[in-house]
């Protein structure tokens, strides 16, 4: 039994290694090292935006804007975790973002607007995706909004939610509290930076990282 036990501790231990080394986490819990800010307007400080504090990344919301990642990213499971310290308003996760920077760059968000989490957005010409046989671009627009499938899955303000969000071969689907709230298909593009959103009122962060996965 005890040679059972031994040889089972030593499985449950590699694996746990395994899944670790694995990991790759865009958010280090004492700084914004690997991510690189975008405000739209530059006079004010990142620093006045963006502050880190026990662990937690937090967004005041003001000015519009974003921090993404330095590097470039495709074919992986993105795992978040959000809460809305104070009024919920509006906020989104983008995947693949390319170009230049700007107010907004090309990329499909997964949006975290309050009561909304699990949309996607497709923002600039070019960005598509298919949900349901349906093919969705921005059109007259910057964006189209593209609804989750089922009634939201948020917790209350100020409690901390989770998004887990698979990107795999023009593929993502978005997870909300362990809930399936969408699908798409045919996603272009399927590679890029991922960033955060400044966009309403303040909004905190934590847990951020990446699985990378096969083709």
């Amino acid at each position: 039994m005890k040679r059972y036990l031994s040889g089972l501790t030593v499985l449950v231990v590699g694996m746990t290694l395994t899944g670790c080394a694995n990991r790759v986490v865009l958010f280090n819990g004492q700084n914004l090292d690997g991510w690189k800010p975008f405000l739209q307007d530059d006079s004010v400080a990142t620093a006045d935006v963006w502050s880190v504090r026990d662990g937690v990344l937090r967004c005041e919301g003001q000015p519009f804007g974003y921090i993404r990642t330095v590097e470039s990213y495709s074919n992986y499971t993105l795992h978040l975790e959000w809460r809305w310290p104070e009024t919920p308003t509006n906020s989104g996760v983008l995947l693949h973002a390319t170009g230049d920077d700007k107010i907004w760059p090309q990329c499909i968000e997964a949006q975290l607007k309050h009561l909304s989490a699990g949309d996607f957005v497709t923002l600039q010409p070019g960005s598509t995706v298919t949900v349901n046989g349906v093919a969705y671009q921005p059109e007259g627009s910057i964006f189209k909004i593209i609804p989750k499938r089922l009634p939201t899955s948020e917790k209350f303000q100020g409690r901390w939610n989770r998004y887990k969000i698979v990107c795999r071969n023009n593929t993502i689907d978005l997870y909300v509290n362990g809930v399936h709230q969408n699908n798409a298909v045919d996603v272009r593009p399927s590679e890029g930076a991922i960033a955060l959103q400044s966009e309403g009122s303040p909004i905190e962060f934590r847990n951020i990282y990446l699985i990378p996965s096969k083709q």
